[in-house]
């Protein structure tokens, strides 16, 4: 199978094999993973601060 092309985006495959590669460059390099399925983006792993700061931000908007 051929290697990514976009560093920024994998397989659920391809996370499966790398993902304490994946975590560590999120909380280390503030990095952001999108996981793909089929070609087309679904998910994303990404640095704890940015996942904190987006449910401030929507708990802010709901009151």
């Amino acid at each position: 199978m051929a290697e990514n092309v976009n560093p920024d985006e994998l397989s659920v495959r391809e996370l499966r094999n790398q993902l304490a590669d994946v975590l560590n460059d999120a909380a280390v390099r503030s990095r952001i993973t999108y996981v793909t399925n089929r070609g087309r983006r679904y998910a994303a792993v990404v640095p704890v601060d940015l996942a904190e700061a987006e449910e401030d931000r929507r708990a802010k908007g709901a009151l």
